[in-house]
This record gives structure tokens, C-alpha cells and sequence, in this order.
């Protein structure tokens, strides 16, 4: 049933919006990132990708250039009109926008569940699996989203915020407190408590749209920079 959701989702979303964006060069992350724990173990998320791939095959559909960075999704995706960089760990990510952002993109749209955590010292040799107890020592990772702009300061960035938000207040808080770390231009705080809900919010800590589902979402963040782009 999921995959169906999943395939109907991507099949209207591919077919919903007219070329509007023609010529436009868009940016996508997309997915989970892994760190390592031993050359065989790694620690990862549950991110499907799902909304990467609807916004990307959105966004080709309008006619923008797009390049999706796509990270070790369970089903990856498979569209002609749209150039697949894959990744898998944190460090392939980093190195992806290092690259990519030297390219010229209009917009960049940092949707992956990038690791915010990873081994102080991961083990050079596989673990034994005899271990009664093991502790693993995590520090943070560096935030990639902070050097998006700081490698391209002219681009337009839309940065996902994911948490189980109480409130709209705090929704709109933890929004501006993303645009003023990383310089977003727009943000979209979504949570997955009680079902998929998401909010755009401006610089201004304006809350654009309130949606209830990734194909919502994807019609009224194209809708907005739509007019942001033209």
C-alpha cells in the first residue's frame, strides 16, 4: 500500500504543474546520510526521499534544469529529465555540494536528513559481535546547510526544519532561528506528529501555507518561487 501511495504520488506530482520555471537551475538534496561505526556498521535515519523526489520531479516538469543529490533511499529514483549525483555517507554529501555549488544554481533546496551526529573515533576493523555492552562516543557534525551560502552567496535557499512542534509559535521560532544560522530564504518546518504537516515560512516569520501533505507542499513552495524567480 505505501509503495502505491508512493507511486501515485510521484506520477501526479510529475504531471500537475505547467513548464513555468524554464530554464531555471535548481539544486535538490534528498534523502538519509550514513556515518560510519566500523567498515561494515553505519548509523542512519528513516528519510524515504520521497519528498526529494516529488519536488524534484515537479520542478523538471516546469521546465527548470535540475540536479538531484540523492542519498541510500530504499527506492531511488529513475527520471531521464533529471541528473542523479548519489551519495551515501555524510562525508560524500559535503564533498557533492562542495562541487555543486560552484555550478551557477538559482536555487537550492537542502531537503536530506543529513546526520547531526557521528563517531568521535569510528573503529578501523570490524566490531566483534560477542561485545556484552559497547559504547559509542558521538560527537556533533559540522552543519552543511551553514556553508551553502557562504560557498554561493547569491543563491536562494530553502532549508527544512523537522521537529514535534507544540505550536505555531514555536513553529515560526524555530523557523527564523534556521534563517538566521544559515542564512535561509525560506523554511519549511514539518513534523510528523499526528500525520505529515508542514509550514513555509518566510524571512519575515511569515507563515506562507499550512500543509498536509508532501504533494501541498510541493504545489505552494513551487507556487512561491514561482513569483520569487520571475
Amino acid at each position: 500500500q505505501r509503495d502505491f501511495k508512493r507511486s501515485r504520488l510521484l506520477m501526479i506530482s510529475s504531471r500537475t504543474f505547467k513548464r513555468s520555471l524554464a530554464g531555471k537551475r535548481f539544486l535538490i538534496t534528498s534523502g538519509p546520510t550514513w556515518v560510519s561505526i566500523d567498515p561494515m556498521r553505519v548509523i542512519s535515519n528513516r528519510a524515504t526521499g520521497e519528498l526529494g523526489h516529488c519536488l524534484s520531479l515537479a520542478l523538471a516538469k516546469a521546465g527548470a534544469k535540475v540536479t538531484l543529490l540523492e542519498g541510500p533511499v530504499t527506492q531511488p529514483l529513475n527520471a531521464k529529465n533529471i541528473k542523479i549525483k548519489k551519495f551515501c555517507f555524510y562525508d560524500e554529501l559535503a564533498r557533492h555540494l562542495q562541487i555543486e555549488l560552484k555550478k551557477n544554481y538559482d536555487v537550492v533546496i537542502h531537503n536530506a536528513a543529513v546526520s547531526d551526529y557521528q563517531l568521535d573515533k569510528p573503529f578501523p576493523s570490524k566490531l566483534n559481535s560477542d561485545h556484552k555492552d559497547l559504547t559509542l562516543t558521538l560527537v556533533p557534525t559540522e552543519k552543511l546547510i551553514k556553508k551553502i551560502k557562504k560557498l554561493a552567496p547569491k543563491i536562494f535557499l530553502v532549508g527544512f526544519k523537522l521537529e514535534d512542534f507544540k505550536n505555531e509559535k514555536e513553529i515560526a521560532a524555530q523557523a527564523q532561528k534556521l534563517i538566521t544560522s544559515s542564512q535561509c530564504d525560506l523554511v519549511v518546518a514539518n513534523t510528523l506528529k499526528g500525520g505529515y504537516k508542514a509550514y513555509l515560512v518566510n524571512k519575515e516569520n511569515k507563515i506562507l501555507n499550512r500543509s498536509r501533505s508532501r504533494l501541498e507542499l510541493t504545489k505552494k513552495l513551487i507556487q512561491v518561487l514561482k513569483e520569487i524567480l520571475q
